[in-house]
């Protein structure tokens, strides 16, 4: 399905068009039909000659409802710029085209209305202003109709040129991360909540959960509804209304996004493109505070010139966009800067969740060219970069892609080793080359320092290198994995260590070690307390699994190995045992064997229950 939207100035006739194209008319509101003039978002659809069925979404035309104009016109499938023959091209009407402009609208109709209230001579005036001002925009070539709504006369050759340029439009990708902005919320006697939009990027079905961001409410779809016609799913590419359950009306507001829960994360801070438009009454401005408008949503904005300190009306640049709260926004997303009055730029998101950058930085502005190159192999190599390690799920999510886009682009990419797979096969991960490389180095220095600082350890405990290394469980394990496998680290589970590693002692702390051991299995149960050695040389005897030091007590290595066995083998498949049965087991004292149970606690091998303890996995 497609939606298509009205554009034009004010009392050109837009409501009055749709209602004889489609026998809907799009105002609602009781003061628009008194004033005779829409100031809402106006809805309406029809069946084109081809028997396929399309949205319409009328917009206002007035400038000082250019804002609820905005909020209808981001995702549409084609224009219908409207001009009234009598009266021509309108300042609203530069300005609304400005925006198609800017919002990368590429199908649209020049629709003279009123046509049978001139003559000939005017009407063909009047259409070639109307063609010349579609000059130098998105819309330039677009087919002209002349119209009467009152007649009808060239109503069917209107719908019949909408179809002819909707066959030129691909379907609308589903790419299972649908969005829909709310561009109405309102409440139906005995259904609750409702919302409507236009959904893009994937499907909706009845009984999915939902979330509405940026405040990450919760709710579930009770039903779908398009024209009228109750949906047990809806595709992209469809006005939707979408009923909601767990979740009243008034804590949804206009310009939410629904959406399903979890993938997509609002930000405050995105680089962008910005183009100035050629008619705006004044340059845009380093730090310069405008109001953003993107999907069906609204945000003041702080505008950071990367370059420069100005861009100039019919220039662009580019930009760091800062909004007071936070949007959910994608890259590819496109958005309209305004001030109180004009409309001054817009632009295409390139990575949302960007840190700040310093200005005029060649690095930057290098980058974002990258992005904004439309090379869908460079886009992705740089977007890696900066969400590293990543799947190919969200290396989609983060260049709105779809899965197996995004996979194929990273399998090109590992193939000219600009990209590293340290995933599995049913799992794959990716870092970008040189992203690999720092995280290889990085490890490498860490362990290299500590083995400095700690010459007579084994090796680093691997919780603390992931702590350095500012990783996930997840990805630190393939990390370790990969690194073991390319010989940069040796591992053990617990601990890692260079290749070149190896604990030397000097023969007196050589003699000073077998004297200790000798001690500590002359009574293993009940070692001797107080260890002669300095804190460092024991140490190093705990990473090599020598000793286990169990609060203030130390035992032997084997000695403690050898007492979890018997402990498990007591419990039997009970799996329980208590404290005075472990005295009574190794003839020891109270002191050694809370000792000895509370690191078996700490390790996970048990479960304290009051005295006693209950294995883990019996």
């Amino acid at each position: 399905m497609f939606v298509i939207t009205t554009a034009g100035h004010v009392d050109h006739g837009k409501s009055t068009l749709i209602q004889a194209m489609s026998g809907i008319h799009p105002d609602r509101l009781k003061e628009e039909k008194a004033r005779g003039m829409t100031i809402e978002l106006g809805f309406a659809w029809v069946t084109l000659p081809s028997g396929r069925e399309i949205s319409i979404v009328d917009v206002p035309g007035h400038e000082r409802f250019v804002r609820n104009m905005l909020m209808g016109v981001g995702g549409v499938d084609l224009a219908l710029l409207i001009v009234a023959a009598g009266e021509g091209v309108m300042p609203q009407t530069r300005e609304h085209l400005a925006i198609l402009d800017l919002l990368n609208v590429e199908r649209g109709i020049a629709v003279i209305t009123k046509a049978d209230l001139v003559d000939d001579d005017w009407l063909e005036l009047v259409s070639t202003d109307a063609e010349e001002l579609l000059e130098g925009t998105t819309l330039e070539g677009s087919p002209l109709v002349a119209v009467s709504a009152e007649t009808g006369k060239g109503i069917p050759e209107l719908l019949l040129a909408i179809d002819e340029q909707l066959d030129r439009l691909n379907a609308h990708a589903d790419l299972g991360r649908p969005r829909l902005p709310v561009d109405r919320a309102f409440t139906m006697s005995g259904f609750g909540a409702v919302v409507t939009g236009t959904l893009n990027g994937g499907r909706l079905r009845t009984g999915q959960e939902v979330e509405l961001l940026p405040g990450g409410r919760r709710a579930r779809i009770r039903g779908l509804q398009s024209h009228q016609t109750t949906l047990d799913e809806a595709l992209p590419g469809t006005r939707v209304a979408v009923n909601l359950s767990g979740i009243e009306h008034h804590e949804i507001e206009r310009g939410d996004l629904l959406t399903l829960p979890g993938w997509l994360k609002p930000s405050n801070a995105f680089d962008a493109s910005l183009r100035v438009i050629g008619a705006a009454p004044r340059p845009v401005r380093h730090n310069h505070r405008l109001l953003l408008f993107a999907g069906s949503s609204e945000a003041a904005v702080t505008v950071r010139l990367l370059q420069g300190d100005e861009i100039a009306p019919g220039e662009s640049g580019w930009v760091q966009l800062r909004t007071t709260g936070t949007l959910p926004m994608l890259r590819g997303d496109r958005f309209i800067l305004r001030d109180t009055q004009d409309t001054m730029a817009g632009g295409v998101v390139l990575a949302p969740g960007a840190a700040r950058h310093r200005r005029n930085d060649p690095a930057v502005i290098a980058e974002l060219e990258t992005l904004a190159s439309g090379s869908g192999e460079s886009a992705a190599l740089q977007t890696l970069r900066s969400v590293e390690p990543a799947t190919v799920a969200e290396l989609g999510r983060q260049t709105n892609m779809s899965e197996s886009e995004a996979g194929d682009l990273l399998k090109q990419l590992v193939e000219s080793k600009d990209a590293v797979d340290i995933g599995t096969d049913d799992a794959p991960l990716f870092y970008s080359a040189t992203g690999w490389a720092a995280v290889r180095s990085a490890a490498e220095n860490a362990l290299s320092g500590y083995h400095s600082s700690f010459p007579l350890r084994v090796g680093m405990p691997r919780e603390e290198l992931r702590n350095r290394l500012k990783l996930k469980a997840g990805p630190f394990l393939r990390v370790v994995n990969t690194l073991s496998q390319e010989g940069v680290l040796i591992h053990d589970g617990a601990l890692l260590w260079l290749p070149s590693h190896t604990v030397n002692l000097s023969s007196e702390q050589q003699a000073r070690v077998e004297a200790y051991l000798a001690s500590l299995a002359a009574d293993p149960y009940s070692p001797p307390t107080g260890s002669p050695l300095d804190p460092e040389l024991l140490a190093g005897l705990e990473s090599q699994g020598k000793v286990v030091r169990a609060g203030e007590v130390v035992f032997l290595g084997s000695a403690f190995s050898d007492m979890q066995k018997r402990v498990a083998e007591h419990a039997g498949t009970g799996g329980q045992i208590n404290i005075n049965e472990v005295r009574e087991l190794f003839g020891s004292s109270r002191k050694y064997v809370l000792a000895f149970l509370e690191e078996l606690d700490r390790r996970g091998v048990t479960i304290r229950r009051g005295d006693d303890r209950i294995l883990r996995g019996r």
